[in-house]
């Protein structure tokens, strides 16, 4: 990356989130907090972090809860931290879909070795997309800096919007159902509103597609949800055909 990657840290004990956060961001990382699993949640959705560091023992919503309902709308790699050295619990977290655990009290740079080594395989994996992609010659997308340019102007999107439209980009190709994408840009209590995600599709058309009435780049898949056109299949092909 060529940015510093953002680390969300989710501890209810404040001075723990200091102690990692200045410690992270003397290894080089950006570091933002949240309290209890509500706000870790709000978070993932709104800032998209690179990776979460995630407390087993909080009140309220756990961190295995706080997990599961992460694993729902998003992807994003999570390192468990946990007071007990016990099996079942790195099981379970692991089962759950947790990328790593640290287990307290731990070194600073063990935990700051694990997180670029969970990193490390995220990056290398297919599906990690690069901090900027060119559609076309039309639409360019910086997702380490939040700027679309569409004919060589920065188009100004709200942080929703944004959010779509990561979500579309990464499953280029693909199509994502109503549901999925309500689920990972609002979370799971908005799957069943489908007009919602209507009208953003609509506002997000409106700044990207040349002509709104016939999208070029979101494409609707009636009844089942929306589909990013496949760029990257088309770029290969036009290269093929020099």
């Amino acid at each position: 990356m060529n940015r510093r990657p953002k680390i969300l840290i989710v501890d209810d004990e404040s001075r723990m989130r200091r102690f990692v956060r200045l410690n992270l961001e003397a290894e080089g990382f950006e570091v933002i907090e949240a309290e209890n699993g509500y706000k870790a949640l709000q978070k993932v959705r709104d800032e998209m972090p690179d990776l979460v560091v995630l407390d087993v023992a909080m009140p309220g919503m756990d961190g295995f809860e706080v997990l599961e309902r992460i694993r729902e709308m998003s992807d994003v790699p999570v390192i468990m931290l946990t007071v007990k050295d016990e099996e079942e619990d790195r099981i379970r977290g692991l089962e759950m879909g947790a990328d790593d655990y640290v287990t307290k009290p731990f070194s600073p740079r063990e935990l700051a070795s694990r997180i670029r080594a969970v990193l490390r395989r995220v990056s290398s994996s297919e599906s990690q997309m690069p901090d900027v992609v060119e559609v076309d010659e039309d639409l360019k997308i910086d997702f380490s800096r939040r700027e679309v340019w569409v004919k060589g102007k920065l188009v100004k999107l709200r942080p929703t919007e944004f959010r779509l439209l990561y979500h579309l980009v990464k499953n280029a190709g693909w199509i994502m159902t109503h549901e999925q994408l309500l689920t990972k840009v609002w979370g799971p209590e908005y799957r069943d509103d489908s007009h919602l995600l209507r009208l953003y599709i609509t506002y997000l058309r409106k700044k990207i597609e040349p002509d709104p009435a016939h999208p070029k780049y979101i494409l609707t898949e009636r009844g089942v949800g929306y589909r990013f056109v496949d760029f990257r299949r088309q770029q290969a092909e036009s290269r093929k055909s020099y």
